[in-house]
């Protein structure tokens, strides 16, 4: 069986740096916002490229933080991708805020900004553009945008880390970005956890407090805040990954080369598109099909596994069944709903097993 992702590779690669991160942490005594999460915030906002970073839970609450931090949230609006994990969507109700969907660009998959300028209204604060499945968003237009009606924009950099748009990095190209170091993400821990980069200190220092129970000096909370923590361990051994970022990213390109070369004649089979002057990270390779079903159950049947990001459109959600949203104005979310399909990717697959894949997508196509 071709895994999908082999979590347990990226420990047994740096097995001895990550149990010695261990040992050195629970020896400290100290096991939340400690001087292991205070280095790793200064070490990821420098390898962004801004001037801070506040570490938080997860990335939903990076986004959530934000939106309260920049103080948005009933009888707001914010646009938001119709097609993304709906993650993006559920910080902005989690503010008491109203999600409004835009269309993706058919090609890339990420915020269409030519649509944008429609979706704005008098009760619109901001902006979240999602570099979904590790490709940088056009931001430059959405910024120029952003800056004619002064509304906010905030990154959902969950699976970009370490993507460059014209050089530079995501998390640092709007006002803010949420990150996530679910263990899948190119930048994963081995549990939940979440950061905010931002080079606004006023924003900054309204997240700390918010993260740690509206609190920065312990039992004075100058904030309704909640608790949103990342602890000491998962700092360490972020810090370790970090190190090894751009390198395990590099691996995770050369594994789209090898697709992008096997695959680029396979019938109806849509390939990943990327405009110049993006550098993607490939959290996700994603392809279209329009047999996409039968195209996943044929590589099960051949031990390859596969998933779908994502098949059911936000405003198709239970979660947003009482949206004031229509289910037919987003033809183009889901008609990707219906048809991508992510392939194994990660920095541990060998080229045999990528090749393999190919292989049984070849066999597919000639049975068509």
């Amino acid at each position: 069986m071709i895994k999908f992702l082999d979590l347990k590779a990226a420990y047994l690669e740096l097995k001895s740096e990550f149990d010695d991160a261990y040992h050195r942490v629970m020896n400290s005594g100290w096991y939340l916002l400690g001087q292991e999460t205070e280095a790793f915030e200064q070490e990821y906002a420098s390898f962004c490229g801004v001037d801070h970073c506040v570490t938080v839970a997860n990335g939903l609450d990076a986004l959530g933080l934000t939106l309260r931090a920049a103080n948005i949230g009933p009888g707001d609006e914010v646009i938001v991708p119709s097609h993304t994990f709906i993650a993006t969507w559920l910080a902005v109700t989690q503010v008491g805020a109203t999600p409004v969907p835009v269309e993706p660009d058919p090609a890339t998959y990420n915020l269409n900004w030519v649509a944008i300028e429609r979706a704005i209204s008098p009760k619109t604060r901001a902006i979240i553009p999602v570099h979904l499945y590790g490709q940088p968003v056009e931001i430059d237009p959405i910024l120029e945008i952003a800056s004619q009606h002064n509304l906010l924009v905030l990154e959902d950099a969950a699976q970009s880390q370490g993507a460059c748009y014209k050089g530079r990095r995501s998390g640092a190209l709007g006002h803010a970005a949420g990150h996530s170091f679910y263990p899948g993400k190119n930048l994963g821990a081995f549990s939940d956890g979440g950061a905010v980069t931002t080079s606004d200190a006023a924003l900054a220092e309204n997240i700390r407090k918010l993260r740690n129970y509206g609190s920065q000096v312990k039992y004075y909370h100058e904030l309704p805040g909640i608790n949103s923590r990342i602890d000491e361990l998962q700092a360490a051994f972020l810090r370790i990954k970090l190190r090894h970022l751009d390198e395990w990213n590099a691996r995770r390109a050369r594994v789209a080369d090898i697709y992008c070369n096997s695959l680029e004649s396979i019938p109806n089979l849509v390939l990943p598109h990327l405009p110049e002057g993006l550098k993607p990270v490939w959290h996700l390779f994603v392809v279209r099909h329009p047999k996409r079903d039968e195209l996943q159950e044929f590589l099960t049947a051949h031990e390859v596994q596969t998933l779908i990001h994502y098949p059911i459109p936000c405003h198709h959600a239970g979660a947003y069944r009482d949206a004031a949203v229509n289910k037919q104005d987003f033809p183009i979310a889901t008609e990707l709903a219906e048809t991508v399909l992510s392939l194994p990717i990660s920095p541990h697959h060998s080229e045999t097993d990528i090749t393999t894949v190919c292989q049984a997508i070849k066999a597919f196509a000639v049975g068509q």
